[in-house]
């Protein structure tokens, strides 16, 4: 099983898994539709970079990572709760504190920060990982091949990152009052997060 091969494998599911709606990607929507691609390339560097030791951690201790049912129901609630406050933290006034301004205007630094409160890329990549060994489509018994397995993860990330940037910047091209747009991303995830929040109460209590 060839490298190159590989690294498509996990290109592809990587750019695939990262599309539906999550604190990483909203965030880069609202970058794109604020016209700042110069940070929305540092955060989506950064956030890429978090998804290869989280991937690696898939690999390597996905046994442990699904043996307690409790693991996942705190990750779902510690989701929930990220979501929210990045939710609030967006839909807030234009004139935020100075730590506030300096983390927003801050790419790289926020793309790191919100890629580590991402608690759902580790239990994706244990799935997947677990998925496309199964299938016989990846094989992992080398350092070499592992390697190219997590380089593929990390560009899949990054291109869909910038993918969504750059079409959230064209089409603030084609509204007049692009204003409204820009809070869009902020509104969705409030409601992922008070979404996951009720499954959790729901189930739990």
């Amino acid at each position: 099983m060839s490298l190159v091969f590989i690294f498509l494998v996990a290109f592809f599911f990587s750019f695939v898994g990262s599309i539906p709606p999550g604190t990483i990607n909203l965030t880069m929507l609202q970058l794109g539709l604020e016209k700042r691609m110069n940070i929305a390339l540092r955060f989506a560097l950064a956030a890429a970079l978090i998804e290869y030791p989280y991937a690696w951690l898939a690999v390597k201790f996905a046994n442990l990572i699904t043996a307690s049912p409790a693991i996942a129901e705190n990750l779902q609630l510690f989701s929930a709760i990220v979501m929210i406050a990045l939710g609030g933290f967006n839909l807030m006034p234009a004139r935020k504190a100075a730590w506030s301004q300096k983390f927003n205007d801050s790419g790289f630094r926020r793309g790191i920060v919100i890629g580590i409160l991402n608690p759902l890329a580790l239990p994706f990549w244990v799935g997947m990982t677990a998925y496309l060994t199964s299938m016989g489509w990846i094989d992992l018994s080398s350092a070499w091949r592992l390697q190219a397995y997590l380089l593929g993860v990390f560009s899949g990330a990054f291109v869909l990152l910038m993918v969504l940037a750059y079409l959230a910047k064209k089409i603030t091209a084609l509204v007049r009052d692009p204003g409204w747009l820009k809070q869009i991303p902020g509104y969705i995830l409030l409601a992922l997060g008070l979404y996951a929040l009720m499954r959790y109460l729901i189930s739990n209590f």
